[in-house]
């Protein structure tokens, strides 16, 4: 079992510690949170330091893996490498909850959550970093990039490519062989029945595109 430092202590956190619970691979050893004071408890697992402590706490609590639970993608992606460059000796987990019905196949890349009543079906690749949130599903070879996330009952068809950073909101339905760009935004509810572009927020039934975004805008 390894021993694993998580980043975070808010919602998403929570999220994370319970499947961490139920999957028992990994022991939670401790939280790192630069805006919670060390003691802090959650779920009975408390602070012990800021991220910039963590090549310390790792070898005083022998953690050797590491998972970054913060909700968004771009403010995520920044901390990983952050992380990666200060405690380099510790490896992203992935975090599976039970329930999740993995088909053959499927790659699961470090730092990644698939939460539960999630279904990846066969040959997809999700990408490192990426959230999976609840009764999700990511249907045949499609390919979630780095950082991007699923909101709670997103459904896609099969050869969907999910771009680097992109976010599909609450229910919204992805039709086959379909593409998100790249740090785009796709609000709840929407039909995607055509390609979003990169640095977009769209949303609608059908999707349409109704302004452009910057990558690190806010969107949660």
């Amino acid at each position: 079992m390894s021993r694993v430092l998580v980043v975070g202590a808010s919602g998403h956190a929570k999220v994370v510690l319970d499947i961490f619970e139920k999957q028992t691979m990994h022991q939670v050893v401790g939280l790192l949170d630069d805006f919670k004071p060390a003691g802090t408890s959650v779920f009975g697992y408390d602070v012990v330091g800021s991220v910039a402590d963590v090549g310390r706490l790792a070898t005083e609590l022998r953690a050797d893996g590491l998972f970054v639970a913060i909700g968004d993608n771009f403010i995520r992606s920044q901390l990983c490498e952050r992380l990666k460059s200060l405690a380099p000796q510790l490896n992203l987990v992935v975090a599976v909850h039970p329930s999740a019905q993995i088909a053959r196949g499927v790659v699961l890349s470090g730092g990644s959550v698939v939460m539960a009543g999630v279904v990846i079906n066969s040959d997809s690749q999700v990408g490192e970093g990426c959230i999976l949130n609840t009764n999700s599903s990511l249907d045949h070879d499609s390919r979630m990039g780095s950082f991007s996330s699923l909101a709670p009952r997103v459904a896609t068809g099969g050869n969907v490519t999910l771009g680097e950073g992109c976010a599909v909101g609450i229910g919204a339905v992805i039709l086959h062989g379909r593409r998100i760009g790249q740090h785009a935004v796709v609000g709840a509810g929407s039909v995607v029945n055509r390609d979003v572009p990169d640095l977009t927020v769209s949303y609608g039934v059908p999707v349409k595109v109704v302004r452009s975004r910057t990558i690190g805008e806010k969107y949660l």
